[in-house]
């Protein structure tokens, strides 16, 4: 299975100022992040606000540089500090934003919008550009007198069709999903779903889709990756971590997700507290001061991502077999 795009120990940490006569604090947005997107596969993102998802959705798309770590795009290394690099990969990664309503700019008419990467990255001609236009908006289920209207005269689910057809004008190989749906009505979202489901297969598409909906990513993810404070906890095959969840953490979330057969349900955890600040993190296992199965060795050794049962999972307790099977 061919890799598309593989991350290796991505890491991105941020100076703040605390404070007046206070020293500088680095916040580890992320740190250390690896995972392997195939094509035409789709590798899903979970876990809290806060987690490190849409830093890492950044420094995919190279809005912003990683601090450590690199990337490999279609086998090959990519130096993203050389511009030449990043203009390359910014035509072969495309991302669609959370809000359809603030993603697109209301001055232009979505002819023109959709548009401006062809401008900015091909020497097509303005007929030509005009006809890809066209024939994109079909694509995503749009007719051709859109073209020439405003986006304040769509709808919520017309206006991120718009945006992942802006998505596509470059022909992307890797398309970041930075929670596409979450800001749409629930019958819009299954639409939206589909829609990108069928260009996948489609245009061979690899999808990163980034969301805290669990019961979304069990519809369309094939690979899960779930963090906490800016750090993979667990990271498997859908099967694998829908039907056997190993981390604590991924049981948390996965309790709360509602399940229609009684069958696949998981007794309800309550999870204490709030996540730690990444300002100040905890020692040992980040999730530590939220777990239910903790021990003097969380707290003070910071737990190795390892392979269990066709899983990668970082925690002691599992290494351990602390944890009762659900």
């Amino acid at each position: 299975m061919t890799a598309v795009l593989q991350a290796t120990d991505l890491k991105k940490h941020y100076a703040v100022t605390q404070g007046f006569l206070k020293p500088k604090a680095s916040v580890k947005a992320l740190d250390g992040v690896s995972f392997t997107l195939h094509a035409a596969k789709t590798l899903a993102v979970v876990g809290e606000s806060g987690c490190g998802k849409s830093t890492l959705a950044k420094l995919l798309t190279l809005i912003e540089t990683p601090t450590e770590g690199g990337l490999h795009f279609d086998g090959e290394f990519k130096d993203v500090h050389q511009p030449a690099v990043v203009k390359s990969l910014r035509r072969q990664i495309q991302i669609i934003f959370q809000n359809p309503y603030g993603s697109l700019n209301p001055r232009k008419k979505i002819g023109s919008i959709l548009e401006e990467p062809l401008i900015i990255n091909t020497d097509l001609s303005a007929a030509e550009r005009k006809e890809k236009a066209l024939e994109m908006l079909q694509k995503v289920g749009l007719r051709p007198e859109h073209y020439s209207r405003y986006p304040h005269m769509f709808s919520g689910g017309q206006r991120q069709r718009i945006a992942i057809a802006r998505g596509l004008m470059l022909n992307p190989k890797v398309l970041i999903a930075d929670e596409p749906v979450s800001a749409l009505d629930v019958s819009v979202q299954a639409q939206v779903l589909n829609l990108l489901m069928d260009l996948q297969e489609e245009l061979k598409l690899a999808y990163i889709f980034i969301s805290h909906d669990l019961s979304i990513v069990e519809h369309i993810a094939d690979e899960v990756l779930v963090m906490y404070l800016g750090k993979v906890v667990e990271y498997a095959d859908k099967e694998t971590l829908f039907t056997a969840p190993k981390h604590p953490y991924t049981r948390a979330l996965l309790s709360s997700t509602p399940r229609i057969h009684p069958e696949q349900r998981i007794e309800r955890i309550q999870l204490k507290g709030e996540m730690p600040s990444p300002i100040d993190p905890p020692t040992g296992c980040a999730f530590h001061t939220r777990c239910q199965f903790v021990n003097d060795r969380c707290k003070q050794e910071t737990p190795e991502l390892i392979t269990t049962d066709g899983a990668q999972i970082a925690c002691h307790a599992v290494q351990e077999a602390r944890l009762p099977y659900l």
